[in-house]
């Protein structure tokens, strides 16, 4: 890896995607495409109104999403990602990847762990 330790702007990136709920956000909005509020807090189970609210506004703040809002009574609003918010799709994409082989891997090391004590 050529990345300068003291140059490396991952911890850049990861500031904007860091949170239990930013990368299932996105997520869902790259596989369901334009939703309304309702809609994402449906498809996140778990997640507060206020938590909700404050994911959406910084990943707007960053570019990765854009809120649309029509004029209308009762207002509309509704949330997608932006061009260059689907940028992180493949960074996305090897995190899952990386995720599955660590899971496997902790499964794997559980099983090892039981096997030598076993004997």
């Amino acid at each position: 890896m050529e990345i300068e330790p003291k140059l490396c702007k991952v911890e850049d990136a990861l500031g904007i995607l860091v949170g239990k709920w930013k990368p299932i956000i996105l997520l869902n909005l790259m596989k369901e495409g334009t939703q309304r509020f309702s809609e994402l807090q449906r498809n996140l189970p778990g997640i507060t109104q206020k938590m909700l609210t404050k994911q959406l506004r910084e990943l707007e703040d960053e570019d990765i999403i854009k809120r649309v809002v029509y004029p209308q009574v009762p207002p509309k609003v509704e949330y997608s990602i932006t061009e260059y918010g689907k940028t992180i799709e493949p960074i996305l994409a090897d995190m899952h990847e990386w995720g599955m082989k660590h899971t496997q891997h902790k499964q794997q090391k559980a099983q090892r762990e039981v096997k030598s004590v076993s004997f």
